[in-house]
């Protein structure tokens, strides 16, 4: 279980993983819907997304705001070169599976320790979907590499 002086840590990483997972399934989720026609996929997509908020729910969002410190993050006014050397929307696609999926496990490796561990295993069931969808639409998704 956690201490007092490693909560903050804990649930700042827990809030930066949520957002970053659910900005990352917004752009898949707005390119099957948009670009690649894919209703079925957008809302797979969407239902993932909206999973989320269970997952909030029960870390509880006003302890997660409470934590969050995006001023203190190095990294928020920084661009990855990768992210801006992405060349096509399938690229863009692609490196937001792989960005969702590390979202996921870190998810699930930090709720073990919070007062919740079984959230544990719904991030888990969540980055397994991932995979599964990132496989089923990869020729669709990596054909174009240009």
């Amino acid at each position: 279980m956690l201490q007092t002086n490693e909560d903050h840590a804990v649930f700042r990483i827990l809030d930066a993983n949520l957002n970053r997972l659910r900005e990352a399934l917004r752009v898949i989720e707005d390119y099957f819907r948009f670009s690649a026609s894919l209703e079925t996929i957008a809302v797979q997509l969407k239902q993932l997304r909206h999973s989320l908020e269970e997952i909030e729910r029960e870390i509880g969002p006003g302890r997660l705001l409470a934590h969050r410190d995006t001023g203190a993050d190095p990294f928020a006014n920084v661009n990855r070169p990768e992210e801006m050397g992405r060349a096509s929307p399938k690229q863009i696609v692609s490196g937001n599976f792989k960005r969702a999926q590390e979202a996921c496990r870190v998810i699930e490796e930090y709720t073990k320790i919070t007062e919740k561990p079984f959230l544990s295993e719904r991030a888990k069931t969540l980055r397994f979907s991932l995979y599964a969808i990132e496989k089923q639409y990869s020729m669709e998704i990596m054909t174009d590499k240009k």
